[in-house]
């Protein structure tokens, strides 16, 4: 019963045979094989226009590396209170930018409202030398606490935005489980509600390592080129990645691996909604689920085998969490089985 996170969950089959595939032969490097072509055309086709992909290590770079293109002399960069950014990334963004601060702002169900975020910006109007100045906006798609943004929420906060020219990030740590949970396409999430730059997470729904950075901006591709080989993220076998992305869209698998994993955090949700002995904290709508149990159901759980992490209650959340509770994160992959999840509910029944 492995709910710590997607990233304990390995690679897809899928996946791995196409690193197989691609592991004998001879193949240009930093990007220029004919894979690595192959796959930014398909990102083209998949986002429906012109764009500019970069392969990272890791979401932590893309990240960093996407406020970097966008940074400034003493810029503000402005994302929810909790976004990843702000709580799991040691400091990097702020590294990467040359000391960018990252400004919190307010929402429920980790979603930070237009206008808070009007708020939040407007304290920076006009430009003062000792105070700064705004530079991004970025959102996190899905939320750290598995909701979505509905497409009115972006456009509405990319609107914020647009008004000041801020470019908007998109942090798609878990791209493909907010786009099922939605039911829309990668164009009308993004860059039709006015994002300017996805980072596109695929090691989270069943890659092996691969992260991109996507600039619907292609004028800031020659400038990202040499802020990606500085930060040390220009992979000579580059190949590697782009075998597991083509992979990954084949048939897309990535919907499919995506799908499946929301399927099981939702029939997770209904066991301990079910439960006498646990109860949701809030809906997910991909796939981590938040829950409350008591000390001795954490106890019992662990012992007969099944994985999560405790969770810090997020600063928006209001419910009673009594002395001996705490509340839990679950988090469902595509290797999460229909069984594991009914051996957790029996167990909290």
């Amino acid at each position: 019963m492995f709910f710590a996170s997607d990233n304990w969950a390995g690679a897809h089959p899928k996946i791995s045979a196409a690193l197989s595939a691609h592991a004998t032969g001879f193949a240009s490097p930093y990007g220029t094989s004919d894979i690595d072509r192959a796959v930014e055309e398909r990102f083209k086709e998949i986002f429906e226009r012109d764009l500019a992909v970069f392969f990272v290590a890791t979401g932590t770079a893309a990240n960093s590396l996407s406020l970097a293109t966008v940074s400034r002399v003493g810029g503000i960069a402005f994302m929810h209170r909790e976004a990843h950014m702000i709580e799991d990334e040691c400091g990097a963004p702020e590294f990467l930018t040359g000391g960018a601060r990252l400004r919190p702002v307010d929402g429920s169900l980790g979603r930070m409202t237009a206008e808070n975020l009007e708020r939040a910006i407007s304290h920076f109007e006009p430009e003062a030398v000792h105070a700064g100045r705004p530079m991004a906006v970025s959102v996190t798609q899905a939320t750290e606490v598995g909701t979505v943004y509905g497409l009115d929420d972006i456009e509405t906060i990319a609107a914020v935005a647009r008004k000041r020219n801020l470019p908007i990030h998109m942090d798609g740590a878990r791209f493909a489980n907010a786009l099922i949970a939605l039911d829309t396409t990668p164009a009308e999430m993004t860059w039709k509600r006015g994002i300017d730059i996805v980072s596109f997470g695929g090691t989270k729904n069943g890659c092996w390592c691969a992260e991109a950075v996507v600039l619907f901006d292609t004028s800031k591709a020659h400038e990202f080129g040499f802020l990606r080989k500085r930060s040390a993220q220009l992979f000579s076998k580059s190949r590697f990645i782009g075998a597991q992305f083509d992979a990954y869209f084949a048939d897309d698998l990535w919907l499919e691996t995506a799908r499946h994993s929301n399927a099981m955090s939702a029939r997770l949700a209904d066991a301990i909604e079910a439960s006498a002995k646990a109860r949701l904290a809030w809906r997910p709508q991909v796939n981590e689920v938040f829950a409350i149990l008591d000390s001795d159901m954490i106890r019992k759980a662990t012992e007969a085998g099944a994985a999560f992490y405790p969770w810090n209650p997020p600063s928006w959340f209001a419910g009673p969490i009594a002395e001996n509770e705490t509340m839990c994160r679950f988090v469902t992959s595509y290797a999460t089985t229909s069984e594991e999840v009914d051996r957790f509910g029996a167990l909290i029944a």
